[in-house]
């Protein structure tokens, strides 16, 4: 039982890691080739036209289209981790939070976010670019392509950019931003979450039978479901902070992306915007309030597509270990 246990948690984390960065990754694909893409006419803020246009691409270039830049936000959330761990280890920001936190406290580990995000965004800026570059002009790039862009950028070598490329310090501050806000609500919706849900699995105290296939649930479940929900709740808030943030990252790189009206035929992108206000107050101006949900749909079809497995895997592991006890 114990090892059954151990087994059942590793196979729901899996499950649940797959789905978050493999088969969700089209969806990550298509959000961000729509937030950047400013020539659109077609939003695709419904999963409708989001299929649609995803079934296009996919015929015309083929599946590796769709998941171009896979490797690159791996290798982002390796730096950003690795990066964490340094710079808690070498100074006194905390990487946890005790139970009897203070307001210095939570300020050292905000900061530490912050700086994480800051040292990790050239290389998310080169994997941005990997995931919104068309398929169709690109040469097959190496695993380690986005780190080598990222040292580039940094050091102004590599790939000769356009004039409009806005420096690293502009970027600075609306990275940091987001990363610290993405990180605020989604922990603040987790803790939530899993209070409301212990609470509920508290009054209802299974019979003998069902004990060890419900407490198994009970384990693991309320923390999947808690964390499937922070994520869902911080993506939508700051949807349009992250356009924002995705079309300073991405002006100025030569990048060509895919028509999102049509599914075929490339655009390039020629933004001018100075900075983060006038990327505001431009969007708001040439493309309307919906111009900052450029690609909702992604999120919608993400989000459902990830429920699905999370209903999924319980429903398998529900059986397998009534079977087995």
């Amino acid at each position: 039982s114990e090892q059954l246990n151990r087994f059942a948690g590793f196979g729901i984390g899996l499950a649940s890691l797959f789905t978050e960065n493999v088969l969700a990754h089209p969806c990550i694909v298509l959000r961000r080739q729509c937030q950047v893409n400013y020539h659109a006419r077609n939003y695709h803020v419904t999963p409708f036209t989001i299929v649609n246009i995803m079934y296009c691409i996919n015929k015309t270039q083929g599946p590796r289209a769709l998941w171009k830049g896979m490797g690159s936000t791996f290798i982002v959330q390796g730096i950003t981790l690795g990066t964490e761990g340094i710079i808690s280890e070498y100074t006194p920001l905390p990487r946890e939070l005790s139970h009897k936190w203070n307001l210095k406290q939570i300020g050292g580990h905000l900061l530490l976010k912050a700086l994480t995000h800051v040292i990790a965004m050239p290389f998310y800026s080169a994997s941005l670019i990997e995931t919104v570059q068309s398929e169709i002009i690109r040469d097959n790039p190496g695993i380690l392509d986005c780190v080598k862009e990222g040292i580039g950028r940094v050091l102004g070598l590599g790939v000769p950019h356009s004039k409009r490329l806005l420096p690293l310090m502009v970027l600075t501050f609306p990275t940091a931003l987001h990363g610290v806000l993405h990180y605020v609500i989604s922990s603040i919706v987790q803790k939530l979450v899993l209070f409301v849900l212990k609470r509920d699995n508290s009054h209802n105290l299974p019979t003998e039978s069902s004990s060890s296939v419900q407490s198994m649930l009970d384990a693991y479940f309320p923390e999947l479901i808690a964390s499937f929900a922070a994520s869902l709740c911080a993506d939508v808030m700051l949807y349009p902070l992250e356009t924002v943030l995705h079309r300073l990252h991405i002006q100025g790189t030569r990048t060509i992306i895919d028509n999102t009206d049509l599914g075929y035929e490339v655009l390039p992108i020629n933004t001018q915007y100075e900075g983060m206000k006038d990327c505001i107050n431009t969007i708001k101006r040439e493309e309307g309030m919906q111009g900052f949900y450029k690609g909702f749909g992604a999120v919608i079809v993400q989000y459902t597509l990830h429920m699905a497995v999370l209903q999924l895997t319980k429903i398998i592991y529900s059986t397998l270990l009534q079977n087995v006890s």
